[in-house]
């Protein structure tokens, strides 16, 4: 056994443990989660991260905006329905977390070439240095210089093929959570961290995306960006399993997916985590 091989191996044990202790925390301090998601998710995000017992507030008015951001443990901005006031309302929150040093999640919903407006306001997001960015590998690839033609909001590609090219978003945020059929955690702090399970009936569930990028927000208050994004995608995919393991058909998969994000505990994270390290990015 090499010395690499060893090493690596001590810290996926390490990202274990941590990824138990950030679940122990967001059980015993519920942190207040600011929430700007679209029309379509609202509901279904704020039961998630509900179910993994943190608190969201789904408020997305300028007028509000800041002195909520002030009091919230973390924020998640979700650009799948902006509007105006809703724009507006980000920017606030964003240019307040920046100032306070408090950690934000920017989830670039169909960014690229089609959806030039709210590309642009994405843009400007940026400006504020999200803690982590959150997307699918269109959104993501495209954010990085990558011209990837996205189909509407859905990924057209591989997440696999965007993960390297990622890195130089790095100079605006401190991580980046790529999600798809497998879901690569890239940082400043480790090398690039591949999260295998879930269920092929995931992205069948309008909001699956939009949840996770809440539920990273959620554990971003209370532990580093790249251990946050990474406890909430073995949370999502140690669910997503389960749940299928449960339900085969879509409707009843969905609320068994809601039923495995609560009953989650240390024990079935230690026997289910499927994540690895990938040596070629060290």
């Amino acid at each position: 056994m090499t010395t690499m091989t060893t090493s690596m191996q001590a810290l996926q044990q390490t990202l274990l443990d941590q990824i138990c202790e950030a679940w122990l925390k967001l059980q015993q301090q519920q942190p207040l989660v600011h929430i700007m998601t679209n029309t379509v998710a609202s509901n279904y995000v704020a039961n998630i991260v509900l179910a993994a017992h943190a608190s969201p507030a789904m408020i997305d008015n300028p007028f509000e905006a800041e002195s909520f951001a002030k009091i919230a443990a973390a924020i998640s901005l979700n650009l799948g329905t902006p509007t105006t006031e809703q724009v507006q309302a980000m920017q606030i929150a964003a240019k307040t977390a920046h100032q306070l040093q408090k950690p934000w999640v920017l989830d670039p919903v169909g960014y690229g070439t089609v959806l030039r407006w709210r590309s642009g306001v994405v843009d400007q997001l940026m400006h504020s240095q999200p803690t982590i960015l959150r997307g699918n590998a269109s959104e993501i690839g495209a954010l990085a210089g990558k011209q990837i033609e996205s189909k509407g909001v859905d990924s057209t590609v591989d997440s696999a093929d965007v993960y390297l090219q990622a890195r130089s978003l790095l100079d605006h945020c401190e991580c980046i959570a790529i999600s798809g059929e497998s879901d690569y955690i890239i940082s400043k702090d480790y090398p690039v961290i591949q999260v295998s399970g879930g269920s092929a009936l995931q992205p069948r569930i309008t909001a699956m995306g939009c949840a996770l990028g809440a539920l990273i927000a959620a554990y971003s208050a209370l532990t580093s960006p790249a251990l946050a994004a990474l406890t909430a995608h073995v949370h999502f995919a140690i669910a997503g399993q389960l749940a299928f393991e449960r339900a085969q058909q879509l409707g009843s998969f969905n609320v068994a997916f809601l039923d495995e994000i609560h009953q989650l505990n240390t024990e079935t994270i230690r026997k289910y985590a499927n994540f690895k390290i990938l040596p070629e990015s060290i």
